[in-house]
C-alpha cells in the first residue's frame, strides 16, 4: 500500500514592504510561496492576513508563527517550510508615500548650502586661500593674492571628485557597485529594522502573558 506524500508549502518572507492605508495584507504581498498544486498556491498567494487600521500605527510586525495557523485552517493537511527569516515589517503610508516637490526642494536646498558652508568652514580652518597662493607662487614663480584659475580648477575638481566617490551623477552611476551613501543607508535601515523587531517582539509577549494572566484570574 502506497502512502500519500504530505503537502508541502515552502515560503520566504520578505523582510520589509510598503502599503497603503486601508490596504489589506495579503500572504503573496509579504512572501514567496511554492507549494502543489497550482491551486493551492494560488489560494495562499490570496490570503489576507490583516488589514491594519489606525491604531496598529506605521510599522507592523508579521511573525510566521501568525502566518501559519490561518495557513492550516486553509489547507489542514499541509506543512509548511519557512527559508530563510521568520517575519516581517509592514510600513504603512499615507497616500501614495511619495514626497511632494517643495519638500524635495526645500531638502535639496537645506543640503546644498549646509555643505557648502561646511566645506567653506573647513577651508577657512586651514587657511586654504594662503595655501593656495603659496602653490601658484611655487609653480608660477610670483604671488598673486588671487588665484582666481587655481581656485575655479580646485572647485571644479571638488566636485569632481565627490561623483567619482560617490558613484553617482544625477540619475547616472558609473558601475553596478552600491554607493558609499547607499550603503550606509542600507545598514541605518537594517539597524532600525532590527530595533524595531525586538520591540514589537516583546510587546507581542506582554501581550500575551497578560492575556493568559487574564485568563486564570477569571
Amino acid at each position: 500500500m502506497s502512502l500519500t506524500p504530505t503537502p508541502t508549502v515552502y515560503i520566504r518572507l520578505r523582510s520589509r514592504i510598503r502599503i497603503q492605508r486601508g490596504r489589506e495584507v495579503k500572504l503573496g504581498d509579504i512572501a514567496h510561496v511554492l507549494t502543489s498544486p497550482e491551486d493551492g498556491e494560488r489560494r495562499l498567494l490570496e490570503l489576507e492576513l490583516l488589514r491594519p487600521g489606525p491604531e496598529d500605527g506605521n510599522l507592523i510586525l508579521i511573525d510566521i508563527l501568525q502566518i501559519i495557523p490561518q495557513i492550516r485552517r486553509m489547507l489542514p493537511e499541509v506543512t509548511v517550510e519557512l527559508i530563510g527569516s521568520g517575519h516581517t515589517l509592514v510600513e504603512v503610508v499615507a497616500g501614495t508615500g511619495r514626497p511632494s516637490k517643495s519638500l524635495f526642494i526645500l531638502v535639496w536646498l537645506l543640503l546644498f548650502f549646509g555643505s557648502a558652508l561646511t566645506i567653506m568652514n573647513f577651508h577657512a580652518d586651514v587657511n586654504m586661500q594662503e595655501v593656495q597662493i603659496r602653490i601658484v607662487e611655487m609653480i608660477t614663480g610670483r604671488r598673486d593674492e588671487h588665484p582666481y584659475l587655481f581656485q575655479v580648477a580646485y572647485s571644479i575638481g571638488i566636485g569632481f571628485g565627490m561623483a567619482v566617490f560617490f558613484n553617482h551623477l544625477f540619475k547616472k552611476k558609473w558601475n553596478e557597485e552600491p554607493t558609499p551613501l547607499e550603503v550606509e543607508m542600507f545598514l541605518y535601515q537594517q539597524n532600525v529594522d532590527k530595533f524595531v523587531v525586538i520591540e514589537e517582539t516583546e510587546r507581542m509577549h506582554e501581550q500575551e502573558r497578560g492575556e493568559m494572566n487574564a485568563d486564570e484570574r477569571s
